[in-house]
């Protein structure tokens, strides 16, 4: 066997051990949340059919309501996108393409909020919007702190600085706005950048716990992160057979989406340019 050879199978080999590192901890979701009762041992790997059963599920829509709780979660994460999006996007494009003052320090201004931990803006946050604006037990509430990420707008200003200027100038020589350029030109072009700030913008406010968890006391608006995180703490004071299982259920249904969108959309996430991301 020649050195290519060998050195292709051991990569092999790694890519396969690390793929089963990957894997194993949803199967172990996904088998303990169909036992009957729970069995954490060597035998409880291999799924036995007289231990499977789909009462956890029930269970777990009963005591943590999964439908209406998984329907807050999207209705704050898809709200957050969509503020993004339209903030984002302009804004990434002003900062790549137009020459305006101030347009470095602005920049600068970005490039430092990326760099201070989300929870540190925790107590800043819950004066303003809970004590100052009322809008604690909201939507609106949850969703403000993640309305505009900042580095989506990072995201699409590498972007389009990768961009060939010319594309830009010759829309500017047939006399369109900059407004017309970014409809018809920017936006078109930046379809790899809008999904990547999609599903970064999604998932933060998604599988966020402390923010939800301050802002909001009402039970009928909390979202699925929320409702597991009740039902653990009070997992030993229910009548359920499996409380593990059923809080197995909830992190499944919690992981399952977010990874669905990664695996459908992990093509189009390779398009984002890189070259972008490394100019100035």
């Amino acid at each position: 066997m020649t050195s290519s050879r060998r050195s292709g199978a051991g990569a092999f080999a790694v890519m396969v051990v690390v793929s089963l590192a990957i894997l194993l901890p949803f199967y172990l979701i996904l088998v303990f949340s169909l036992q009957s009762h729970a069995d954490l041992g060597l035998s409880g790997l291999i799924p036995r059919p007289s231990n499977l059963t789909l009462q956890n599920f029930a269970d777990a829509n009963t005591s943590m309501h999964l439908l209406s709780s998984l329907l807050n979660s999207a209705i704050v994460s898809v709200a957050a996108v969509a503020v993004t999006l339209a903030v984002g996007l302009p804004a990434g494009y002003a900062l790549a393409e137009l020459d305006f003052r101030g347009r470095g320090a602005v920049f600068g201004s970005l490039l430092t909020i990326m760099t201070v931990p989300f929870i540190l803006l925790f107590i800043p946050l819950y004066g303003v919007i809970v004590k100052t604006f009322g809008l604690g037990d909201t939507y609106l509430g949850m969703i403000l702190p993640y309305a505009v990420n900042p580095v989506a707008v990072f995201l699409f200003r590498q972007f389009f600085r990768g961009v060939p200027a010319s594309l830009f100038e010759a829309a500017r020589i047939d006399g369109a706005s900059e407004l017309r350029i970014l409809r018809s030109v920017a936006i078109p072009l930046a379809k790899p950048a809008i999904l990547a700030a999609t599903l970064i913008t999604f998932i933060v406010p998604y599988n966020d716990f402390l923010w939800p968890f301050l802002a909001n006391k009402n039970p009928d608006l909390q979202p699925l992160s929320i409702a597991l995180a009740n039902f653990i703490s009070n997992s030993r004071y229910t009548a359920i057979d499996n409380p593990f299982g059923t809080s197995l259920v909830g992190a499944l249904v919690l992981v399952v989406p977010v990874v669905l969108l990664l695996v459908l959309f992990r093509r189009r996430l390779m398009q984002v340019s890189l070259s972008g991301a490394l100019k100035d």
